[in-house]
């Protein structure tokens, strides 16, 4: 299988799993810090992993980094509270190693043949 088409399977799984956590841990309370956040990188990573190919290259990448963050601010603020966030540090870790993946996979490419190459160096 491509890495587009895991990193569409993990953006859903991460998606869906984040929106049940929400329902499970009763996080719709306005005094929930997370809940905005929350509620961007499920609809990030939603709209992303169902976008077409070209799209997904460069949308996957950045809603993967969004909740990368999100969920490392989620762990730590479990570790400041004397507690291990299992779910969140899975979840910042596959969202930062995806972002990563992606990122190298799409950034790097060949000359294309109908356009000259352009040295940074060159006068």
């Amino acid at each position: 299988m491509r890495l587009l088409m895991w990193g569409r399977i993990a953006g859903a799984i991460l998606s869906l799993t984040t929106f049940a956590f929400l329902f499970l841990h009763d996080s719709w309370r306005s005094d929930n810090l997370f809940l905005v956040p929350d509620l961007i990188l499920i609809g990030a990573l939603a709209i992303a992993s169902a976008l077409p190919g070209r799209l997904a290259r460069v949308a996957l990448p950045v809603a993967f980094a969004y909740t990368g963050g999100v969920l490392a601010a989620s762990a730590s603020s479990y570790a400041v509270q004397g507690e291990f966030g299992l779910p969140s540090t899975v979840g910042a870790l596959t969202a930062i190693i995806l972002a990563v993946l992606l990122t190298g996979r799409g950034g790097m490419s060949a000359p294309s043949a109908n356009r000259p190459r352009v040295d940074s160096w060159a006068g």
